[in-house]
């Protein structure tokens, strides 16, 4: 994927993770950067699970595990912000 397509691949699971999670609404940087870091920690995730490597790509597969690695980092990082 070139930058453009992850910026909005980004965007899209970050917006996503945020409401999965219920988290206050963020900006559109901030919910990039959330789906892009989410995308690598995701990907991390499966490779450690399955053994198998993610390739990401524009389909529903890689979409789940941007996801699901977006959410895993808001769950992580607002734990970490809770008193």
């Amino acid at each position: 994927m070139g930058l453009l397509s992850w910026i909005v691949f980004g965007a899209l699971a970050g917006g996503v993770a945020g409401m999965l999670t219920g988290a206050k609404n963020r900006g559109c940087l901030t919910n990039i950067i959330v789906g892009v870091v989410g995308a690598f920690l995701g990907g991390f995730i499966i490779n450690f699970a399955t053994g198998n490597d993610v390739y990401f790509g524009w389909d529903l597969r890689s979409f789940a595990v941007a996801v699901l690695g977006a959410v895993v980092l808001l769950v992580l990082t607002g734990a970490t912000r809770r008193k």
